[in-house]
């Protein structure tokens, strides 16, 4: 039951990784927090909240995707190490204006845009890696020990955050994700160089497309991609948690909703050693994500606070849990050659959604109540699910042994 810890032992960059990840989390919680609430204290608007997603959507899809084609073509370590060092530039931004007598409302979708376009920069960099750098038989392995890592700096950035702007400030929160961006760049610069092929194209429309093209003749990826979609969009709330927390009546528990998806999936991340041993990965996509979405409407639907922090500590456990099927499928079936475009459509997959998600959430709080808006949501995201489910079969009969992908993708490991 205990996480497995192949990956850590077997790959220096991987605990590199690891590490500066675990840090970077921290810190970009910390602003993940704090940046709404600042939006809220001074518009007291969720749909002013929600409007963050419709800012970051754009940057995200369109450097997303070139971020795919960039890290086919150049140094991934590269892309890695500039980007956040950007980010951590912006978060400088974030510090400053809020230490301003009386701080800006545009300079934070400004900043919120940029990190959505370095993020989409970067993404398909990091993630491309990840197949390079852990042996094909662990990728389940350092799926679950990235996202233990995920869920510890989810946790405690949220926890800390929510104290940090009560007591200190928007102002300290910033100032803390500055300090972790400094430390993970010190990190990147330790990473090995991760050159492209030598055959490998310039970044262009054309490889762009042809990754697209890829990834639509796979009904397995499209499963994945699809359902995640549907899932964020349906059933991704955070962004009207603190309307959720004045109408439960209990302001002292926002940090407590923020953290408590990562506390659910760190339980699942502790005890995932069994998954490393399971060869039906589609089936962890569909059911995580129908746990997700069933937990959700559970949590929009009660009253009382302490209920519905265990409903999101669960539906944090279905989502850890679908995406470690997707994240396994990925590392398992797509070829080294398209890995980079790929993983630009897989941050549109796993971004775009909660972006989405957060502007329908924001609208429909606006229209029918928060708790409204989040259980019609959870409801709308397991029928969405059973639908896809119905539509692309495959994708619950994949199997990592007899997969024609994920034999072929094994082989060109064996051969490297």
């Amino acid at each position: 039951m205990l996480p497995d810890l192949a990956p850590w032992r077997s790959s220096r960059d991987f605990r590199l990784l690891w590490i500066q990840g675990l840090i970077t989390y921290f810190g970009s919680f910390m602003a993940l927090i704090a940046l709404p609430l600042q939006i809220k204290h001074l518009t007291g608007s969720p749909l002013a909240v929600g409007a963050m997603g419709a800012v970051e959507l754009v940057p995200l899809v369109v450097f997303g995707l070139y971020g795919g084609a960039l890290a086919d073509s150049v140094d991934r370590r590269r892309v890695i190490l500039l980007t956040e060092a950007g980010l951590g530039v912006l978060a400088a931004i974030l510090l400053v204006n809020a230490l301003l007598p009386e701080p800006l409302l545009w300079p934070l979708y400004v900043v919120a845009g940029g990190v959505a376009a370095l993020a989409g920069l970067q993404r398909p960099a990091l993630d491309s890696l990840m197949a390079r750098i852990v042996p094909h038989a662990q990728q389940t392995a350092a799926a679950a020990l990235n996202s233990l890592r995920w869920q510890i700096g989810a946790i405690a950035g949220p926890a800390l955050a929510g104290l940090v702007v009560a007591y200190a400030g928007h102002g300290t929160a910033y100032a803390v994700t500055v300090c972790t961006f400094a430390a993970s760049v010190l990190l990147c610069l330790r990473l090995s160089p991760a050159p492209p092929a030598r055959d490998a194209a310039r970044p262009s429309l054309r490889g762009i497309v042809e990754g697209a093209r890829y990834a639509w003749s796979r009904p397995v990826l499209l499963g994945t991609y699809a359902i995640d979609l549907a899932a964020m969009f349906f059933a991704f709330p955070n962004t009207i948690f603190p309307f959720l927390a004045d109408e439960l009546n209990a302001e002292w528990s926002l940090g407590l909703m923020y953290a408590a998806g990562s506390v659910g999936s760190l339980a699942l991340g502790l005890t995932s050693g069994w998954t490393s041993r399971v060869r039906r990965h589609g089936l962890f996509v569909v059911f995580g994500a129908a746990v997700w979405g069933l937990a959700i409407a559970a949590a929009g639907w009660f009253s009382s606070v302490w209920v519905v922090l265990v409903c999101l500590a669960v539906a944090g456990a279905g989502d850890m849990l679908s995406g470690l099927g997707r994240s396994t499928i990925w590392n398992q079936t797509i070829p080294e050659e398209l890995r980079g475009r790929l993983a630009g459509i897989e941050v549109l997959s796993y971004s775009v959604g909660p972006q989405l998600g957060q502007v329908r959430a924001g609208a429909m709080a606006g229209w029918t109540g928060t708790r409204s808006a989040i259980w019609t949501g959870g409801v709308a995201c397991v029928a969405s699910v059973a639908l896809l489910t119905a539509a692309l079969p495959k994708l619950v009969r994949y199997d990592s042994e007899t997969d024609e992908d994920a034999v072929r993708r094994r082989e060109a490991r064996v051969e490297g």
